[in-house]
This record gives C-alpha cells, structure tokens and sequence, in this order.
C-alpha cells in the first residue's frame, strides 16, 4: 500500500495515527466512538491501523467527533490562513461556536443559552477538570451546587465542573457566553446527546 513516489498514498497512510492519537487524546474507547460516529468499532480499529483506505463518509463523522478540521485528519499542508472559520454546532437547545481548532487541551467556544422559556429544564452535570466563562451579552442563571448565581454582560465565573453545575439564560432574551474547558469539559458539552 505505501508507495513512496505517491504523496496521495503518503498522506493516507498517516491518517491512522492521527486518529488513534485523536481517540487516545479524549480517552475515547472505539465502542464510544462507533457510536458517536455511526462507524463500527473494527471499521474504525482498521483505520487507525491502516489496513482500510480512508474514505471521505468515513473521515467527516471522525473529524466532528474529534472536534478537528478534515485537513488535521489528512494533516493537509498549511494554507498560510491562519482564520479559524466558524461552524456552529447545536446540541440540546444550545449552539455553541468552536473558537478553536486543535484537539486536546483548553477548547474556547461562544455558546448561545436560548431564552429562559425556551432551555431545557435544569439538568445538573459533573465531570472532570475546570471551567471558565465570560458573559458577552444577556443574562446568566448559573447553577452550581446548591448555590445559583445570575451573572451579566462583563461578569466571569470560574469552577470546579466536579460540582452539580448548570448554566442557562437568566430570562426571556438569549445569553452569550464565552467558555473555557478542557478535554473532559468538551466531551460533557459538545458530545452528542446520549453520551
């Protein structure tokens, strides 16, 4: 399958570590990602180990699921553009804007809480690491613990996501939020529902 004359066969064949790295970096097992993907665990156990050819309907679910451009996947050359172009992402009455392209680390995102009457009921979370935000815009109700805050334009918070926490709009308006977490953070956030 390698062939050194190729530069299409040289970019292909290191897509496999790419996403084992990818998958190892959100400690994802491949039953996780199979079902966050539609892929099966042994399409994805070949890919990573290069005994399958990456196809593109295989490599989009992969790369949205790792949070990362298709051009990462296939480490494209750099275009020397160095713009992050936005792509919002919906999830459970939120949209949330990946500010951010690399995998791993601390992720920035602009999150968009629906008004008040139209969030989902109050649902308390816990997961590993720390999270930071920044109100950009409306009103804040944010949950954590047995304490409830309501924050505005300008105000920040910081915690330890290990504590119940929930975060919605304060009232009838949209709240715009700018936030900081890491790879635990993203998982419990940004995953499909249902994980």
């Amino acid at each position: 399958m390698d062939n050194p004359g190729n530069p299409a066969e040289d970019v292909l064949a290191g897509v496999g570590p790419r996403l084992r790295a990818l998958r190892r970096a959100r400690s994802a097992t491949l039953a996780a990602l199979a079902d966050e993907t539609g892929l099966t665990a042994s399409t994805l156990s070949r890919l990573e180990n290069g005994k399958l050819r990456p196809t593109l309907e295989q490599l989009l679910p992969l790369a949205r699921a790792h949070g990362v451009p298709l051009d990462d996947l296939v480490a494209a050359p750099p275009t020397g553009d160095p713009r992050i172009h936005l792509r919002p992402v919906r999830r459970s009455g939120l949209v949330m804007v990946p500010l951010t392209r690399r995998a791993g680390g601390v992720q920035a995102y602009k999150v968009i809480y629906p008004p008040a009457d139209r969030s989902p009921t109050i649902k308390l979370q816990t997961h590993e690491g720390y999270e930071w935000f920044y109100v950009l815009d409306g009103h804040v109700r944010f949950v954590l613990g047995e304490r409830e805050f309501r924050l505005g334009a300008g105000e920040a918070a910081e915690f330890d996501t290990r504590i119940p926490h929930w975060i919605g709009s304060a009232d009838g308006r949209p709240a715009e939020v700018l936030t900081l977490f890491g790879a635990q953070g993203e998982r419990a956030h940004v995953a499909p529902a249902g994980h």
